[in-house]
């Protein structure tokens, strides 16, 4: 882009080259004198932010647009002489990749602390991975990019990495009594702590697309006794369908004394079919096909069904694109606000940092348990 020449309009495209920029600056070098009439090339996975005298002034979906701007060629220069030939009215645009990045992966740095009802505290890793997008991409150029010429995943990733883990320990330990009831509910978990963690993503303009947990390790002394017990359960049902089967046995033998041998081939029979239960039993709790997304999107403030690509609610009237949003409530506020219009707290005001009483551990702001000790806020 051509943003130091003196006569010709300038064309505005990027393309994602490396896969793994959220955001890309044009021009790369900082702020140009983009002039009156430049082309802005946005594709179908992009959005474009238009930054004018400092501000965002207005969002661009995929399509061809022209930029109107106070520099026009050739006069632009002669009353910029004061400010040596630099234009004073200075723009730029970030385009943002609205596709979907997949296997950002999450997990334990240092092991967390749980609060166990059969083993008391114990230390638990966690890995998995997840699936994040742009959904609104001026708050997320306000509240995480800022003013980088490129912003990648790399770069993202592990504030967010800290968000889910910081959620994981909350949600396991409002759900979770013991790890021995970890194995069966891994799905569970990770559908559960999506829906928790979708309100801190938003606050930056993403949205979690899908969460997955691989494992939750305890140490190897605990998974020894999951082992046992596990294995004494297994036992315990053995013996009772033992038991069962030797009771069906002799009430055949008791209603047919004549008939043994055949009453007996029937008991084989009814032996193998409680063999097969249990294959039956783990099919039906397979979990279930995953639903096709959602075509449509829905309204912050209404929570009506809107087209994707609206820039107003049809029902309430509502803006969607979103310019700064209350870092208290949440609600969407126009640029310059001082206070935010529902709960009344200054926008600049940003939330504390929780330390945990007990230990002084840093965790979230609105954590619920450590993420050192295990103690409840």
């Amino acid at each position: 882009m051509g943003t130091d020449n003196l006569i010709f309009l300038e064309l505005l495209e990027w393309f994602d080259e490396t896969g793994q920029e959220l955001i890309h600056r044009l021009p790369e070098k900082g702020s140009g004198e983009i002039k009156f009439g430049a082309q802005l090339i946005v594709r179908e996975s992009q959005a474009a932010v238009f930054f004018y005298k400092g501000k965002a002034v207005g969002a661009f979906g995929p399509g061809r647009h022209t930029l109107k701007t106070g520099n026009i060629p050739v006069l632009t220069k002669i009353a910029s002489l004061p400010w040596a030939l630099k234009s004073p009215l200075r723009a730029e645009v970030y385009f943002t990749n609205l596709k979907t990045f997949t296997n950002m992966t999450w997990g334990t740095r240092d092991p967390v602390a749980f609060k166990d009802s059969e083993l008391g505290l114990v230390r638990l890793r966690a890995f998995g991975i997840f699936n994040m997008r742009i959904v609104q991409p001026v708050l997320f150029i306000n509240r995480l990019a800022g003013t980088q010429g490129i912003y990648t995943t790399e770069e993202v990733g592990e504030y967010l990495n800290r968000v889910v883990v910081s959620r994981f320990n909350d949600f396991i330990g409002e759900k979770i009594s013991t790890i021995f009831d970890l194995p069966s509910q891994y799905d569970e978990l990770a559908e559960g702590l999506t829906q928790k963690i979708q309100e801190d993503f938003s606050r930056f303009g993403l949205s979690l697309t899908q969460l997955y947990i691989n494992a939750i390790t305890p140490p190897p002394e605990v998974q020894k006794a999951i082992d046992d017990k596990s294995r004494m359960g297994l036992f315990d049902d053995m013996n009772k369908l033992m038991q069962m089967k030797t009771a069906m046995a002799m009430e055949k033998i008791a209603e047919n004394p004549d008939g043994i041998a055949g009453n007996g081939a029937q008991a084989g029979m009814g032996m193998g079919m409680g063999m097969m239960l249990p294959g039956i039993f783990a099919q039906q709790m397979n979990p279930q096909a995953q639903q096709a997304p959602q075509t449509t999107a829905s309204c912050p403030e209404c929570k009506n069904s809107i087209p994707p690509d609206a820039k107003f609610c049809p029902q309430c009237g509502h803006q969607q694109v979103v310019f700064e949003r209350c870092q208290s409530c949440g609600k969407n506020i126009t640029p310059a606000t001082r206070f935010c219009p529902r709960c009344g707290k200054p926008v600049e005001e940003k939330p504390k940092t929780r330390f945990c009483s007990k230990c002084g551990a840093e965790n979230l702001p609105d954590s619920l348990f450590c993420n050192q000790c295990g103690e409840k806020h």
